[in-house]
């Protein structure tokens, strides 16, 4: 009987400290980070991509995190002759609503800007010459789910939810602008995003 309610004691020590995580106060790490490589047939070289976006967020109220995201993207197309690369800053709202004690329910609003620049590639996948300077502006509405198995981490699901994005490139030989604008609903459940985030 005393192991019995030590254990339980335990577990409701376990729910509280995670539930707590959201409190006023509180901090949250995490970010995004991806690396993929393709071979393409009759290309020299692979086509790579990469980016890291940690973030911090502060909980300015119970379960209300306001934060940003900092970081770098890259992408590398031999096939296509064209490589992109961009300093992201991505701020962000959280809402987090009870489910238990150790599940929350989210809605994340973020606006993700990247400035970057795009140049040429030699079939060799040699890199050459700037030929761009990109812009893009976006919103985005993200819902997911968050599991704390203990009280500084969290296991995320997600998926993209409605986005907006405006993307400029300015040529630097003519100084031209192309512009394209996307919009859309994208919340594919066979292909969530899966992230963990820690709370402190």
């Amino acid at each position: 009987m005393k192991k019995l309610v030590l254990s339980l004691l335990a577990v409701t020590g376990l729910a509280c400290s995670a539930s707590a995580q959201t409190e006023k106060g509180k901090f949250v790490l995490g970010g995004s980070f991806s690396f993929t490589s393709t071979k393409v047939d009759g290309a020299i070289k692979p086509d790579v991509s990469f980016d890291a976006v940690p973030s911090i967020g502060y909980f300015a109220a119970n379960n209300f995190a306001i934060g940003t995201g900092v970081g770098y993207t890259y992408s590398k197309e031999v096939s296509e002759e064209n490589q992109n690369e961009a300093f992201v800053v991505a701020p962000f709202g959280r809402y987090y609503v009870n489910l238990s004690d150790q599940f929350k329910f989210f809605g994340q609003l973020s606006v993700p800007l990247a400035f970057g620049s795009n140049k040429d590639v030699e079939k060799t996948g040699e890199t050459g010459n700037k030929n761009a300077t990109t812009t893009s502006i976006g919103v985005n509405l993200a819902p997911g789910f968050v599991f704390f198995p203990t009280k500084s981490i969290g296991i995320e699901v997600s998926v993209n939810g409605f986005g907006y994005q405006k993307f400029e490139a300015k040529s630097t030989l003519t100084d031209q602008k192309a512009k394209t604008t996307d919009f859309g609903f994208d919340a594919d459940t066979f292909a969530p995003r899966l992230g963990i985030s820690f709370h402190f």
